[in-house]
């Protein structure tokens, strides 16, 4: 029997990273992984995939809609091949998994691809594709099996016409009309890859806006953005039936008012959330508990009740990012060495992968009025750059909260074009727990989006953006 002094259960980006930081730190190392491929949901089908799509309809609707402004002239019609651009997503894939096996092997971690189930405490049954099993003994165990679609308890998922973002990103046709139940992010963009691809997309959400965890300010502002693209929003209606036929998908909704209403599309998809996933784990075995919401209850160190087993990720309580499982696979390794690591989860940023895209960090308005806090708001608009009319992205905007009393930054929100990035620069400022003044006095390259930070922050002391 091989013996190990860390086991990782799952490959996706919080177990591969916390399985080569315990490698580093002289442990040894084994992961396990049920599927063919390392790197679980967000580099097979989730984050990554999404995002592969997201950029190949962005580059046609630009030659449909934009490119002629840009004085680019196209002789002929511009079609979209939704098979190669399917096929261009599986080589993004097959490149980033490749990858994950480079690095697994580069730092000396053995890989054991299969189920993986607790026996005890200590050893972990792994079984097969072939029906062979096989059982290593682990000193520590980390588990990061990540989550799954989550769906409502009247809807069957037929995965043809009912469908979740996993199939969502393998459809063999351009829907005519997409129906998603669901105004998060992963319905959001996905919804906009297929409408950029001339669908009708109709999204229907039960609280009263999308992005309902964000700041308001940018639901409104996604909201009316998407509007613009053609995308049509139903929000406050609760889905009470999804039925199917050979091609036809009814969706029934209470709208606002409690009344009926109809949606019918060729392909609707769900996207309500995700799931923790622990089928198969065998927890009762090693004796983990879970919570109500069937999630691996964890301490402060994220270790569980018992002590030599750790979970991370989506199968934990908190927001299920990938950056966010990045972080705590890298806390419970060097937890495990014997160091004293730390995580801001206020700290850690959210996106939305639109175009504009959406990104903040910290508190929004919402949650500082509930709390108390008395606090100050600068904002400025995309569309006051230079950057932006250079490039002609000109919607969104950047706003920053900051103390009343103190100036300390308590939040950062971004709509426009690469705020996905432009958000670590608010990060890195809270972090050292900067203050307005402070991002406000530092030099932004000219043009950038960036400056549209350095101008919310001047707005938010003392009211004295230039450029607005």
């Amino acid at each position: 029997m091989s013996t190990y002094d860390v086991a990782v259960i799952g490959s996706g980006p919080g177990g591969y990273v916390a399985a080569i930081r315990c490698a580093q730190l002289g442990m040894k190392t084994a992961i396990i992984e049920k599927y063919n491929t390392l790197g679980g949901t967000c580099l097979n089908v989730g984050c990554i995939p999404s995002k592969a799509l997201l950029d190949s309809s962005h580059h046609y609707h630009d030659a449909i809609s934009h490119f002629e402004e840009h004085g680019i002239e196209i002789s002929g019609t511009v079609k979209a091949n939704l098979e190669k651009m399917i096929a261009r997503k599986q080589n993004v894939i097959d490149t980033n998994t490749a990858g994950i096996k480079y690095l697994m092997d580069k730092n000396k971690i053995d890989i054991f691809q299969g189920l993986g189930s607790f026996v005890d405490a200590t050893h972990i049954n792994i079984a097969k594709a072939d029906g062979k099993t096989e059982t290593i003994e682990a000193k520590n165990t980390i588990i990061a099996t990540g989550s799954k679609p989550s769906t409502l308890p009247f809807i069957k998922l037929d995965k043809k016409r009912v469908i979740t973002s996993t199939e969502a990103l393998k459809l063999k046709e351009i829907p005519e009309h997409l129906v998603v139940i669901g105004g998060g992010v992963i319905g959001l963009e996905l919804g906009q890859v297929y409408r950029r691809l001339g669908a009708e997309v109709s999204v229907i959400e039960y609280l009263d806006r999308i992005i309902p965890t964000m700041d308001a300010s940018l639901s409104k502002e996604l909201q009316k953005v998407l509007k613009k693209q053609g995308v049509k929003f139903y929000t406050k209606h609760k889905v009470t039936a999804v039925e199917t036929s050979a091609k036809e998908v009814t969706i029934t909704a209470d709208d606002k008012k409690g009344n009926p209403v109809e949606f019918k599309g060729d392909y609707c998809l769900v996207s309500v959330g995700r799931r923790p996933y622990t089928d198969g784990l065998a927890l009762d075995k090693a004796g983990v508990n879970l919570s109500e919401r069937g999630q691996v209850e964890v301490n402060d160190h994220l270790q569980t009740n018992v002590a030599n087993i750790y979970a991370i990720g989506d199968v934990i309580k908190g927001a299920m990012l990938a950056h966010k499982a990045e972080e705590e696979g890298v806390f419970v390794a060097e937890t495990l060495a014997g160091q004293k690591p730390h995580i801001d989860y206020n700290l850690i940023p959210g996106v939305v992968y639109t175009w504009p895209e959406v990104a903040a960090v910290g508190k929004t308005e919402e949650q500082l009025k509930e709390a108390g806090i008395a606090y100050k708001s600068g904002q400025f608009s995309m569309r006051a750059l230079g950057r932006s009319r250079a490039s002609g992205d000109i919607d969104g905007f950047v706003k920053i909260l900051a103390d009343a009393k103190t100036d300390e930054v308590l939040g950062v929100h971004m709509c426009g074009a690469r705020v996905a990035d432009l958000i670590a620069e608010a990060v890195v400022a809270m972090e050292f727990r900067a203050s307005a003044e402070d991002i406000a006095r530092i030099s932004h390259a000219h043009p950038t989006y960036a400056e549209a930070v350095k101008e919310a922050a001047l707005a938010a002391t003392d009211n004295r953006s230039i450029h607005s």
